[in-house]
Order: C-alpha cells, then structure tokens, then sequence
C-alpha cells in the first residue's frame, strides 16, 4: 500500500484540555516546535475556549506568538463560538494568527446542550456567522463530533452525520472532522458511514481509544479512503477536564501507535520516527508520566534486516 495520509498532531489541545493542571506556555511551545520537526504538516495548537471554562488555554495568544512558523506547516486552532473567532481574528491582525480554525457542532441535541450550551439549530447559526466572520482569511475545518454515537442519547443517525458534513461542505469548509467522542465505533460502523459521505468533501477521521478500538477503526478508515487522520502523542485527551460524561480512557488514538502501524503497512505519512520517539519522550515528560503509547514501550516494528535472527 502507497497512499500517502496526512496525520493532524493533536497533543496540545484535544490532549491538554484533560488534563487538570496547566502546563507551562514554554513547554507547550517547545511540544508544538518538535512536533513540526518530526514532520507533522498539520497540528492543532490551541483553543479560543472561554478561559475561566477551559483554563489550560487562557495563553492561546502567547503561544500562538511563540511558536516558530515554517512553510508547510499549519497550526489550527479551536473556536467554539462567534467571539472565539473574533479572538483569532484579532490575533491574526497582531501578526501571529493560527492558519486554520476549528469551528464545532455535535450530532445530537444532547451533546450540543452539554458541550456547547445551546441547541442544534443555534449552534448551526453560530456556525454560520464564523465562517462569515473568518472572511476566507483562514483553513476551516468543521467538525462533527459524536458521530459515531451519544454518551446520552446513544446510536446517531448516519444519515444526520452525512446532512451535518454536507452542510459544513457548502458554508465552505476546508474539511470536515468526524469525533468519535466517547470510543463507540467499529470498523463496520465507520466503512459505512465513511463510504456514504460525498467523495469531494476531503474528511478526517478522529477516533478515541476509549474501548481498545481505534486503531482498527483507522484502518478501516483508510481502507473506506480516509486520507486525514486526527492523533495525539502517548493517546491523551477526552472532553475538557471540568465536564465529565463517558468512561475509563477518554483519550485519542496514539500518533506513535498509528504512525508505526502505517509505517509497517508502507503507508507514507511524512513523519520522521526518530524525531517522532523524541517528541513522544517529550511529551510523557511533560505530564510527568507514562503516557498509553504501545511503540513508546516496545519501539516500532522492525524493519527485515532489524529483527533479531
């Protein structure tokens, strides 16, 4: 297999917004940084959320001032709503402004009111006023999170998830993410919805780890013609730290674990390895703990001429 993918480094929002402490700008910064040098052409670096609600990211400004820009590498940052992209617009103007912006909804009702406090049909009108607001001065990527099913209302209509990615599609989104928020696919539930989306609109897949399935569901992903893959270093990650619905491991598919596995399959990603286990180290050392990465323990797989006789 040839197919070259594009993996999204997610480590520095969807992974920190778990996390209960802040972690120091500098270190955010210097985690972004060797990210880039490992390779990663997109990373999601931050978010506008409202500081006293998601209080890791209060320094989204200064980071994203901080980090060092490079041609080929874009930095995405989340936007929740219509005063979160005015924030990035006001950051761009200064001059250090994220390249692409995040703009979210939620497949159900339940979901919506929880995470974005409001409903369905107000949050597709905030929507709407954003990409209006970005005036096409950045990449936007819509993202449709519980896909794959509701912590509260259980199975999601397909159906829905194709209406939701086709109405990002026209307001004129770059991509569009699919969150499979709280870990409930499987491979047969993401082949069929992968393979009923219109083929024009370019999706990313964005699974968590919480039942031991996201690897195979990236898989199957890729084997329905996802070429976009959202990860994050050592499977971090989950809903902001102070709102609480699923359970057990919250977090996202491991980028070393994928990468490694994608590696083995002759699956190009542009990652660096090396670079990649150094960033992974980085990363544990933090958070000032072992992360759930499985190569960070035992290493990628080796190559013919490396394994042992």
């Amino acid at each position: 297999m040839s197919d070259a993918v594009t993996l999204c480094e997610c480590f520095a929002r969807d992974g920190l917004q778990h996390e209960p402490e802040f972690v120091p700008t500098e270190t955010k910064v210097a985690l972004l940084d060797s990210f880039a040098d490992a390779g990663f052409r997109r990373i999601e670096a931050t978010s506008y959320s409202h500081p006293e609600r998601v209080p890791g990211f209060s320094d989204v400004s200064d980071v994203l001032a901080r980090i060092r820009r490079r041609p080929g590498v874009g930095f995405k940052a989340t936007c929740p709503n219509p005063r979160a992209v005015r924030r990035a617009l006001a950051d761009l103007d200064a001059g250090h402004g994220a390249d692409e912006l995040s703009l979210l909804v939620s497949a159900t009702e339940s979901h919506t009111e929880r995470n974005l406090r409001t409903s369905r049909a107000g949050q597709w009108e905030r929507v709407t006023e954003m990409v209006e607001l970005a005036g096409g001065r950045f990449k936007l990527v819509g993202v449709v999170s519980v896909a794959f099913g509701c912590p509260f209302e259980g199975a999601v209509d397909p159906g829905r998830v194709a209406e939701d990615v086709a109405r990002f599609a026209n307001l004129g989104a770059d991509l569009v993410t699919l969150g499979d928020t709280t870990g409930v696919a499987t491979p047969p539930s993401v082949r069929a919805l992968f393979k009923r989306l219109d083929s024009n609109v370019p999706v990313v897949a964005h699974f968590h780890n919480t039942r031991g399935t996201g690897i195979a569901n990236a898989v199957a992903a890729l084997d329905a013609g996802c070429r976009n893959f959202d990860t994050a270093m050592g499977g971090v990650g989950g809903h902001p730290s102070a709102i609480s619905y699923g359970a057990g491991l919250t977090g996202n598919v491991c980028t070393e674990d994928l990468v490694g596995l994608f590696a083995a399959m002759g699956v190009e990603t542009g990652i660096d390895l090396d670079l990649l286990a150094k960033a992974s180290a980085a990363c544990e050392a933090a958070l000032g703990r072992p992360l759930h990465s499985m190569v960070a323990r035992a290493g990628f797989t080796p190559t013919p001429n490396q394994e042992n006789p």
